[in-house]
Order: structure tokens, then sequence, then C-alpha cells
């Protein structure tokens, strides 16, 4: 089998270790035999349905920002995500990326940025910084080891969910979307977006197998099996932080 993990924009949107998330897709797909391309998608790349099999979208500031939301309209590469998102081809968004794929972002003082509307989801520049470890406990799904999702979140955005969206999760510690309504990410058919900087998937192995399950699926059109991985170490440490809730 093989997979092509789509990384969009790492040239302008790549902070707090986002890459990370790339690499740990990567390893434990390479690890069960799994063959893996890593297709870069920036401001002057193209991209068509079936191009890639799962996408990864990370964080940056409002300057980086507002250049891609221009391309992700200009360039069609939204409409495209937009549709394979629907098809369920998984998507993990983190921070700017998450806000890109949302309804809207205000900034402080730039226009409002337009944006892809995968997530049923608004956000607004905030004053006050959101900064520190974050622990949720997983809303719509659920793994065999622990429903609990850990990472580290910074962003001073504040993001709201409209009526009938699903959040990722409830925050056991830390702020989440906006630091008021104990929410967040957004879930939306195998797409997820959230402020899990850290980076999120090697704190959160079984979320990284969720990403890579459901990419084989829908590429291969069947029920697909992961072999289990010795997870031991990333188990105690994910417990470890899990205990700041």
């Amino acid at each position: 089998m093989k997979l092509v993990i789509g990384y969009l924009y790492p040239d302008l949107m790549n902070i707090y270790g986002d890459t990370g998330n790339i690499i740990a897709l990567k390893k434990r797909a390479e690890w069960r035999g799994i063959k893996v391309l890593i297709k870069n998608i920036s401001l002057k790349d193209k991209l068509k349905s079936g191009d890639v099999d799962v996408y990864f979208f990370g964080g940056g500031q409002d300057q980086q920002q507002e250049l891609v939301a221009g391309d992700l309209k200009v360039s069609d590469k939204g409409r495209v995500i937009r549709e394979e998102v629907k098809r369920g081809v998984p998507l993990l968004a983190i921070c700017g990326g998450y806000q890109l794929l949302g309804e809207s972002y205000q900034p402080f003082e730039s226009p409002k940025l337009e944006g892809v509307g995968i997530f049923p989801a608004f956000t607004m520049a905030g004053e006050e910084r959101m900064i520190g470890n974050i622990v949720i406990k997983i809303s719509n799904f659920k793994f065999q080891i622990s429903n609990y999702l850990v990472g580290f979140e910074n962003h001073s955005g504040k993001t709201y969910l409209k009526k009938g969206a699903k959040a990722l999760g409830k925050v056991k510690a830390g702020f989440g979307n906006n630091g008021e309504d104990k929410f967040e990410g957004c879930i939306y058919k195998n797409a997820i977006g959230c402020y899990m900087h850290g980076s999120l998937l090697p704190k959160n192995p079984e979320l990284a197998d969720w990403l890579l399950q459901k990419a084989l699926e829908v590429k291969y059109g069947r029920k697909i099996e992961l072999d289990e991985l010795d997870d031991e170490l990333e188990n105690i440490a994910h417990r470890a932080a899990a205990s700041l809730s």
C-alpha cells in the first residue's frame, strides 16, 4: 500500500513544531510497510482531486495567513480541499490552518479573511494570548487506549463554533477554541481542526493511526486494520501529559 501526505503551505504555515506531525504520520505508516510520499503544496503549486490521501495544514502568523487565504481562493485549492474532505479524505489542521478552513478569520487590523468553509466556525483576533499545555476529552469518537488528547496551545485567535458544529472535545486543562465555552477544535467527516500544537500526533499516536486508517480506507475502498505497534513509551508519556487534567 502507498499513501500521499499533502503538506499545505509548509514554507508559510509551520510554527511551534507543526512539521512533527508529518514526521509522525510518515514513520507510523512506514513502520507498517506502507510506502509514503510527502507532497508539499504551496503558492505556486497546483492541486487536483485524488492527488493527496491525507492532508496536514499547520499554523502561521497573520501576514502569512493573508497570503495563504488569497491563494486558497484564487488558485482553486480551497475548492479542491473542500470537495476532497466531503468525500472522506482525512485532514488535520492546527491553529492558523484551522482558522482558514473555517468560514472566516478577522485579524485585528487587516480586512476579514474569507475561509474555505469546511468547518462551521468563525474566528476573531483576541486581545490576550492563550498559551500553555492543553488536555481535552474527545467528544465524537473513541480510541482504545485513551479518550484524551494532549497538546500545547499558543494562540490569540478566538474560534466560535456555529450551531450544529461538532467539537473535537471538551477542555479539561487549558483554553481551547476561545477560552470561554470549554470547547476545543471541530470535526467534520474525517477532517479535524484544533489549536493543539506540540506536535500533536507524536503525543497522541492513536490519533495519528486514526488518520492513517481513514486515508487508506478512502483510497482503497475497504475496511483497513492497521498492524499494532509497540507504543509503550508513547502511551506512558501520553498518560503523564493527560494527568494535567
